[in-house]
């Protein structure tokens, strides 16, 4: 899609796709706590309005906004049972004397003393059966950090494209989607990249990195702050190792310097190539290293994938070959594929979601999105092994966990038309459940007619709990609440 030719008007495309008007970017503050600290929203509110103003100006003084009040709040917006870092420090301790060690800490990162520690390395199980490294901070590190990400936030909120979603204030997984679905299904897209880039987090470079902050960010404590973040290295099985590149997944600031990265590597160049290039329209929605492209013409999605192969390798980046696929999509895929003898149109994953081309009774086009099965089976892995390490507690307490479960679960996937899939997997719950409570002894019988019993008295049952995507979406842009 090309930018509209009208300046000043909100249509359903900047939203869809472009920076969204600035001043929906101003007025979101926190509102002070206490009198004695109504200076502090106010102070980075001069910083969000000198942002909008000029898009080139370059903040000097920044750090005197990282104050012992923010750093209070920083602690406090911590998950009071995270693991540990390096320091083996938990939330609890370092709430002993909390205002003694945040006027230290205050006075350390003012005068240059802070030093950020080695992250903490941890593997998690990703869906195609490979780990995921997490680096795990150290807690004074996580305070520091998202103080200061809340400095920068006030600048990066305003610069930041339409297009952007993820790790973004008030912006979540569902907006993405909403969005996605709504261009797809009014806008002229027949060709989708589905683009995934290659161990994006572990292939960001520092140098690159300081260069895009220094767009906008001329404090050298600041930029010597995430350097020292960059910098500090893992520490794995006692062994500490030196990070010359990539910022670690699972720290504070990573998602903001993800963002930043992204939004001179990839996103502003898009939006030129999309006014410059395209001939036809052109969506895309991004959230953090996972986005979605659409297209009118092929040639224009030919064109852009080999041009973002070589824009991406410029800063060290590619896209992952098995999962990045140029597929014919949208609501001629089934009438041309049909003609070519392809069969069904292709479909694609997003955000845990098969993206489906279909038709009404009608014969109108239809997208629908059901929860990928590669993501159900994970899921449903995850907890049968948990229901064997618990079947041996009393059956209310399994009955309690479990409907936590399922209703968090639910909260997430029951969009229209996916009630059906999310049936089947609470019937897979019940049966893992049944299985579980056989295996407590030999001499259980416990029957597929009492673990429908226990289900209904425990377990809920799917239903929906999400709007259509274009109603949420138009709520947001065209209502009093829009999206930024």
């Amino acid at each position: 899609m090309k930018p509209p030719n009208e300046v000043g008007r909100l249509t359903m495309e900047e939203g869809v796709e472009g920076k969204s008007p600035a001043k929906e970017n101003t007025a979101e503050q926190n509102a002070p706590r206490t009198q004695c600290r109504t200076s502090a929203p106010s102070a980075l509110d001069r910083v969000r309005k000198a942002a909008r103003r000029d898009g080139k100006q370059r903040f000097t003084a920044l750090l005197h906004h990282v104050t012992v009040d923010r750093l209070r709040d920083a602690y406090l917006a911590l998950k009071r049972k995270a693991a540990a870092g390096v320091d083996g420090v938990t939330w609890d301790e370092y709430g002993q004397g909390l205002e003694a060690r945040l006027v230290d800490l205050h006075g350390r990162v003012q005068r240059g003393a802070y030093r950020a520690k080695p992250s903490r390395r941890v593997y998690i199980p990703k869906p195609d059966g490979r780990q995921r490294p997490l680096g795990i901070a150290a807690l004074e590190d996580k305070i520091v950090q998202r103080a200061v990400v809340e400095v920068l936030n006030a600048i990066y909120e305003v610069d930041f494209l339409g297009f952007s979603y993820g790790f973004r204030p008030e912006r979540s997984q569902h907006d993405a989607l909403d969005a996605l679905a709504t261009a797809i299904t009014r806008k002229k897209v027949n060709w989708v990249l589905d683009a995934d880039i290659r161990g994006f987090f572990d292939a960001i470079s520092h140098g690159w990195m300081v260069k895009f902050i220094e767009h906008r960010i001329a404090d050298k404590r600041i930029v010597r702050l995430i350097q020292k973040w960059l910098a500090a290295g893992v520490l794995e099985n006692e062994k500490w190792t030196a990070t010359g590149e990539g910022t670690p997944q699972g720290a504070t600031a990573s998602p903001l310097l993800a963002n930043v990265y992204l939004h001179y590597a990839l996103d502003q160049w898009v939006q030129h190539w999309r006014s410059h290039v395209a001939v036809g329209e052109m969506i895309i929605i991004r959230f953090a290293d996972d986005f979605v492209v659409g297209f009118q013409h092929e040639n224009d999605a030919a064109r852009f994938r080999a041009d973002l192969q070589n824009r991406l390798g410029k800063f060290g980046l590619e896209m992952h070959p098995e999962k990045t696929r140029l597929i014919r999509f949208g609501r001629f895929a089934d009438r041309d594929r049909r003609r070519l003898g392809e069969g069904k149109p292709e479909t694609f994953d997003f955000l845990g979601f098969t993206h489906i081309c279909t038709k009404s009774r009608e014969g109108q086009f239809r997208l629908i999105r059901r929860t990928s099965k590669k993501r159900m089976r994970i899921r449903l892995h995850a907890i049968r092994e948990d229901l064997m390490r618990l079947r041996h507690q009393p059956l209310d307490v399994q009955g309690r966990w479990l409907g936590s479960v399922l209703r968090g679960y639910f909260a997430y996937h029951a969009v229209p038309m996916n009630i059906a899939r999310l049936g089947s997997f609470r019937t897979e719950v019940i049966r893992s459940w049944q299985r579980a409570l056989c295996r407590r002894s030999q001499r259980d019988r416990t029957g597929w007619a009492r673990a429908c019993k226990l289900a209904e008295r425990w377990l809920p049952r799917p239903r929906r709990l999400h709007p259509h995507p274009w109603v949420r979406f138009d709520a947001k842009i065209q209502g009093k609440n829009r999206v930024r």
